[in-house]
């Protein structure tokens, strides 16, 4: 068996689309193994599949062919071990800071103080010290994302999956958190799956970036970044394999 955290084994997803009668394929055969601890980015053309294969993984929808699994065990639905962090925070309007990172340990009826440490630990390790009863209303983008992913991360989970998390941001948030979510990957170190539109994004953020081909979606090429943290937007290197992988993803385009 494999020796990787999780394996993503000739995954293909179809579709029936019932008003056009017709059958589309959103994944095609994607294979990809990834290391415990490690922070992978998932790139592509709009509509390459980047979100149903998230999804998959998470335990969300099914594979028509293929399998996944984590530490050699087949995903057969959603599970604690597996964190998801969504574009629109999906926080619970009713619950403070608090109440929301608490939820999951709650659902899997961890005692009360018990989930009051692990909201303890989540919040300082979010940054978000003193926010802990206001409410998601009273709460800026940015700190709405912060709570986000402590709720993912007081399950506890092996892997973290990310789907376009600071797409909704602006462009000075969006910088801000990336380097967060950095420092937190740093002291959790979770392997983390992070979806992303963004090619400067997924070059500033992960160790490997995966570009996947116009749907349905498979693998194209794998990027090993292979530069030391903290990295720099204006570096050479930095420059250059942002501008492959852009051009990488730009030659999908036109074959759409």
């Amino acid at each position: 068996m494999s020796q990787a955290k999780l394996v993503i084994e000739n995954v293909s997803k179809s579709f029936l689309e019932r008003k056009a009668g017709k059958v589309t394929q959103a994944l095609r055969a994607f294979n990809l193994e990834v290391a415990a601890g490690e922070f992978v980015a998932l790139v592509g053309p709009s509509g390459c599949g980047k979100t149903t294969l998230l999804k998959i993984v998470a335990g969300l929808e099914s594979a028509t062919r293929g399998s996944v699994f984590l530490d050699n065990k087949q995903v057969s639905g959603p599970g604690p071990e597996r964190g998801l962090v969504f574009q629109d925070f999906a926080l619970f309007p009713w619950r403070d800071v608090t109440g929301n990172i608490v939820f999951g340990p709650e659902v899997l009826k961890a005692p009360l103080p018990e989930r009051l440490k692990t909201a303890e630990h989540y919040i300082g390790l979010v940054g978000l010290g003193g926010s802990e009863h206001k409410y998601p209303a009273e709460l800026s983008g940015g700190m709405k994302q912060r709570v986000a992913i402590a709720r993912a991360l007081a399950n506890r989970p092996e892997v973290l999956l990310m789907d376009e998390p600071f797409g909704s941001l602006d462009a000075q948030t969006r910088n801000l958190m990336q380097n967060e979510l950095l420092r937190i990957w740093g002291e959790d170190r979770k392997a983390i799956i992070f979806v992303t539109h963004s090619v400067e994004e997924a070059v500033y953020l992960a160790e490997r970036v995966v570009v996947m081909t116009a749907g349905p979606g498979t693998i194209k090429n794998i990027y090993h970044v292979g530069l030391s943290y903290p990295r720099h937007r204006a570096d050479h290197g930095f420059v250059a394999l942002r501008e492959k992988i852009t051009a990488s993803i730009a030659e999908e385009v036109k074959i759409i």
